[in-house]
């Protein structure tokens, strides 16, 4: 077989963002992509028109596609918009209120009109059985197993489609849950979703573990209709290769796996951004990265060290208060660390009470879309803006396959926000540019102070169809002087899908002193995990070679928060009590680096075991940049505005596919692309290294 007829060298990927589904088809003789706009109702349509426009462009055959490789935004959405299933809970009597109750805190002290996230099961959904497992596993109140087929019989009269049933510390001893869950099948059917904490996020702390449940629960029905029905379209249209999921965490998973857990898929689209991220970093030698993405809706900023995203096991999502800490729904899920922000090519701009620009967080979308796409849509959006300041050719919008209209977008302006303040249509638009940059700087700013990094020796990697309109003003705002613009970085995200591993993260709560646990039980522990892991990975991953990364997260003894700490790199069946030792002291170091301290005599505990297996990354190839040889002069030139400057002015006209590496470019130019353009700013320059990928740097 001849290297070009391999499937695994024919790879799909796609990402449905909540304006445009973006769609990759990588072969052996090159990358092709598309952008189509998202179906909200039937999103599958989407998809299925972007990989058939591909494989015609392609010349490829369904038949020769080795994997498909997908993101949505899916289960983010129905939880923001609290369009999932009528779902109710089921837990030990006395604990009914533990969604409304949260963690007992306010997220803003001083507002007296606080609003607190409405929980996901109403009251009324919440029912109550006596049980009770105490924490060693004894059991001091039996399950009432006629109490359980009573709220079974309740939740079928109230029409519930979901349950979600979480035990007091099912975390470590599930029985109770399990002898549950039989009893509420038996009475509610296989047509009702039942998940079980002890499933879903088997660790300690019933609020987070509890929520993380019902969330599963609430959006378990839709993704697996929208699964289901993708998986029928994918067969009818003659694609018989698997079909992978990309996780918050930033690995893949298969479709099986994510049909049982899909809140594990609710960042699935911005992971597979900062994965692309963290390869370029790798290749380009870029230590310290700012990943900023742009699309339709939301703005994603992650940092990125030494080729890594920062992750996490902790993640609100919906935040519904000025972006505040505590206002959203809390899930405990493996997530690449990342801010978003409602801030994305559809984000609508209006003028508030205090005849301000405002700009976001609600997006038209994809319907009707912003006013310029000539689809109903009366409203100014962000991209509306970018036409009319000129950095948008309206005939190669979306690789043109969509025509705007220019005079939409300026009667838009000037109705939403120009009449207000007395302003004409390229002023309100130039008014919404800065308000949306100076939103996407500030909460990069909070984003890296929250971290403690400085953001001013940073490179910023930039993609998204709307990032690199933008990434020259917000680089000049963070002080940053490079900013890296990928090949393809339109559709970003779903090329990050392509560079993402096989991975599946398996999770336990443990609580113990370290220096009482037995090695050999740790061993144990680690062992069954790992297999747990391997079994889900090994049969995605076929002869591709396999990773083991073991965390635990460990805490001073009486502390309430604990910080993640990684394993000794050491053969399994060699780890002893000199390993754990070892891992008491890298905890103590890792506390004296966060907290300035260490705190002697006190007992290191340890929370949570995590064995994450995963095949091997894509391999990097490492690009260098030569000194330019000459400027390269415009094919023509266009009026646009310069926020830097602080004035219109004539911008060079280049196209990406036509630049030569040994050329730069000299701003103000706007260099464009089929996805999308770059707005490189005055007194910047911007040249191809040797991955194709644009560099834009401030001169010297």
């Amino acid at each position: 077989m001849q290297d070009t007829d391999r499937r695994d060298h024919y790879r799909l990927a796609a990402d449905i963002g909540g304006t445009f589904t973006d769609v990759v088809l990588e072969t052996p003789t090159g990358r092709f992509s598309c952008k189509v706009l998202t179906t909200p109702r039937q999103p599958e349509l989407a998809v299925m028109d972007g990989i058939q426009q591909l494989l015609a462009q392609a010349g490829v055959s369904p038949a020769q596609i080795g994997f498909f490789i997908h993101g949505t935004t899916l289960a983010t959405n129905a939880l923001i918009e609290r369009k999932g299933a009528r779902t109710a809970l089921l837990t030990t009597a006395g604990f009914r209120d533990v969604l409304e109750m949260g963690f007992e805190k306010r997220f803003d002290a001083y507002d007296i009109n606080i609003e607190m996230p409405p929980a996901l099961v109403p009251r009324p959904l919440r029912f109550t059985v006596p049980e009770r497992i105490a924490a060693d596993g004894s059991v001091l109140l039996a399950l009432d197993e006629a109490a359980v087929h009573t709220a079974a019989c309740q939740m079928r009269d109230a029409g519930v489609e979901s349950v979600a049933i979480g035990f007091m510390h099912a975390w470590a001893h599930p029985s109770h849950e399990l002898q549950a869950r039989r009893i509420v099948q038996s009475v509610l059917g296989e047509a009702v979703t039942v998940c079980v904490s002890s499933e879903v996020c088997p660790e300690m702390r019933e609020y987070e573990r509890f929520s993380t449940t019902a969330a599963n629960a609430y959006v378990r029905p839709l993704m697996a209709g929208y699964l289901g029905r993708l998986r029928e379209r994918v067969a009818q249209a003659g694609l018989v290769c698997p079909l992978l999921l990309m996780m918050s965490g930033g690995g893949l998973t298969t479709l099986a796996l994510a049909e049982r857990f899909p809140i594990r898929l609710v960042e699935s689209g911005p992971a597979g951004g900062a994965i692309l991220a963290a390869h370029l970093a790798r290749e380009c030698g870029l230590d310290e990265v700012l990943a900023f993405d742009m699309g339709g809706t939301t703005a994603k900023i992650c940092l990125i060290s030494h080729g890594v995203p920062a992750r996490s096991r902790r993640f609100e999502v919906g935040r519904a208060w000025r972006n505040l800490k505590g206002s959203g729904l809390p899930i405990r899920i493996p997530v690449i660390e990342l801010v978003e922000i409602g801030a994305g090519g559809g984000s609508i701009g209006r003028v508030d009470a205090l005849l301000r620009i405002t700009v976001g967080p609600d997006s038209c979308g994809a319907e009707p879309g912003p006013a310029s796409y000539g689809r109903g849509g009366v409203l100014p959006a962000v991209t509306d803006a970018n036409l009319v300041l000129g950095r948008l050719d309206p005939q190669r919008f979306a690789g043109g396959h969509l025509q705007l209209d220019q005079q939409r977008a300026e009667d838009a302006l000037r109705r939403s926000v120009g009449d207000v303040l007395g302003l004409d249509a390229f002023w309100a638009a130039a008014g919404m540019s800065e308000i949306v940059e100076e939103n996407m700087a500030n909460a990069a700013r909070v984003h890296a102070i929250e971290r403690g990094k400085a953001l001013e020796g940073a490179t910023m990697i930039a993609f998204g169809g709307a990032a690199p309109l933008h990434a020259g003003r917000l680089a000049q705002k963070l002080g940053m002087r490079r900013v890296v613009i990928p090949t393809g970085a339109g559709v970003g995200s779903a090329i990050g899908f392509l560079r993402a591993p096989i991975s599946f993260e398996v999770v336990r709560s443990d609580l113990a002193l370290l220096r009482e646990l037995p090695a050999v039980q740790v061993r144990e522990r680690l062992r069954d995990m790992e297999a747990e892991a391997l079994a889900i990975v090994a049969p995605a991953a076929g002869a591709a070679p396999l990773q083991v990364t073991r965390l635990a997260e460990l805490r001073y003894a009486g502390q309430g928060h604990e910080l993640q700490v990684s394993l000794p790199s050491t053969d399994l069946a060699q780890l002893a009590a000199a390993d754990l030792a070892d891992l008491a002291e890298r905890f103590e170091q890792a506390y004296e680096q966060v907290y300035g301290l260490r705190i002697p005599g006190s007992a290191v505990e340890v929370v949570t075991w995590s064995v994450t297996v995963a095949s091997q990354g894509a391999a990097v190839t490492t690009a260098t940049q030569q000194p330019p040889s000459s400027t390269r002069q415009p094919s023509g030139s266009r009026q646009a505005w310069d926020p830097g400057q602080g004035q219109r002015q004539a911008f060079g006209l280049h196209w990406r596919f036509d630049l030569d590496p040994t050329e730069k470019i000299v701003g103000p130019a706007l260099v464009a692309e089929h996805e999308t353009t770059l707005v490189v700013p005055a007194g910047w320059s911007v040249q191809l290294n040797s991955n194709g990928h644009l560099v834009m740097e401030v001169m010297a």
